[in-house]
């Protein structure tokens, strides 16, 4: 392939991806990688070539999602828990029907680390947790003592003080 048709390929994929996004709520960089016959690492490239021109593309736990923009509340936690009590924190906030929007611990040499997570279902949860009790992926929390923090979306700021409440009730809000 010469160099205008490699560029042509790689425009029309970025489109392809673009478009697909923007139609589906997540899609995995290794479904995109065999649908387009290529590495997953290229379509990593091509999600930020697309993130430079201004996309809203994040990335989550499933996979790549549009950005969304919500009226919905945004209010931020301060979680102090074990890695046991992962699942009762998420399955709270969720249960009360928040979504858990990313997480943020202060690192001494990096300052702010903040991962997207995009937790807002069960199905969200058990995949996020198969990923830290059977690989050898360590919580972002585990930098700090289990001190982190979460920005929650929900309904209303009534309903985030309800799930503010019970994690206060279930010794995993930090005080």
């Amino acid at each position: 392939m010469g160099g205008d048709e490699l560029k042509n390929s790689n425009l029309k994929r970025r489109a392809i991806i673009k478009n697909e996004l923007w139609n589906s709520d997540v899609v995995s960089a290794g479904k995109f990688a065999k649908k387009f016959g290529v590495s997953r690492q290229t379509i990593v490239g091509d999600v930020a070539l697309l993130r430079a021109e201004g996309e809203p593309i994040i990335a989550t736990v499933n996979g790549y999602r549009i950005k969304e923009k919500s009226t919905a509340f945004h209010g931020i936690l301060a979680c102090r828990h074990s890695l046991d009590q992962t699942r009762l924190e998420l399955e709270t906030i969720v249960k009360l029907g928040g979504e858990v929007i990313d997480v943020t611990v202060e690192h001494n040499v990096y300052g702010q680390l903040t991962g997207t997570l995009g937790i807002a279902t069960e199905a969200d949860i058990n995949d996020f947790m198969s990923r830290t009790v059977h690989g050898e992926h360590h919580l972002l929390s585990s930098l700090t003592n289990g001190i982190h923090l979460h920005e929650v979306a929900c309904e209303n700021e009534s309903q985030f003080k309800k799930i503010k409440e019970q994690l206060s009730k279930l010794g995993i809000l930090y005080k």
